[in-house]
């Protein structure tokens, strides 16, 4: 069920429900595009038309974080109890995948990173199964690249597919890959980082208060105090006019054509 936040269309969804989606798309073999966003990524789909159009069409947009599951709560009374964060559903989804023997993809990061991540995997999930990873190459496709990953993903057995590139990187490389793979794949934000133990988890009650992005500026000044700077603010604007104009908020017709020009 989706939801308008600043024209973004989010669902209103939970941990359960939004794994049990990708199961079983990753059972049916079929096409799935998933991503979880923050306000950032929200932001980033407000600020750019053609971007914000691209997350409308995909299946599944999770709420990560409380202050987008705040606003699902405000404007449309959706009585979400916890934000959908990328870094645990990426733990649903690998779990159960585990259990199911679903073989995933790993895309994006770096080599050192995915190589922290794999040791931690294979202690932590004995049972998973990765049918092949690749780190992110840190530029735009080449003409014809995007067939050659597709290529690479289905030969692995692969059945599920996990994109760490960041926001608004993997939106787009999900975007474009989307039509060429029968098979689940999931933007997951920093989660690889996370998971192989580069960045820590904010205490759970800064979570709960929305605080995460307090937590996140104080590990990685340099890169995001930009975004907290001027994003948050102005989504709380937004925010507030859309509270008293809900009607002037009108989301953008969902992209159909797969781009030309993408990161890999």
């Amino acid at each position: 069920m989706k939801r308008n936040v600043l024209g973004v269309l989010v669902d209103v969804t939970t941990y359960d429900r939004a794994a049990g989606s990708v199961l079983s798309a990753a059972r049916s073999r079929r096409p799935f595009a998933v991503t979880a966003l923050a306000v950032h990524g929200v932001m980033t789909g407000v600020l750019d038309r053609k971007h914000g159009a691209r997350l409308n069409s995909f299946d599944l947009v999770t709420p990560d974080g409380q202050p987008v599951r705040w606003a699902l709560n405000l404007l449309h009374c959706a009585a979400l109890t916890d934000p959908v964060c990328g870094p645990n559903l990426t733990l649903d989804v690998l779990r159960a995948a585990a259990d199911e023997g679903l073989p995933v993809y790993l895309y994006g990061s770096t080599e050192q990173t995915l190589d922290r991540l794999l040791l931690n995997l294979r202690n932590t999930l004995p049972a998973l199964k990765i049918a092949g990873h690749e780190p992110s190459k840190f530029r735009a496709a080449h003409p014809g690249e995007d067939e050659e990953i597709a290529a690479r993903i289905t030969e692995s057995g692969a059945r599920i597919v996990l994109v760490g590139l960041g926001c608004p990187r993997q939106e787009e490389f999900v975007h474009a890959m989307r039509p060429l793979l029968p098979m689940p794949l999931l933007a997951v934000g920093a989660a690889f980082d996370f998971h192989a133990g580069n960045l820590r988890r904010p205490p759970l009650w800064m979570r709960r208060y929305g605080l995460e992005w307090l937590w996140r500026l104080g590990m990685e000044p340099r890169r995001l105090w930009w975004r907290y700077l001027f994003l948050n603010p102005r989504y709380l604007l937004l925010l507030m006019a859309q509270c008293a104009r809900p009607a002037r908020t009108v989301p953008p017709v969902p992209a159909t054509d797969r781009a030309t020009v993408f990161p890999v």
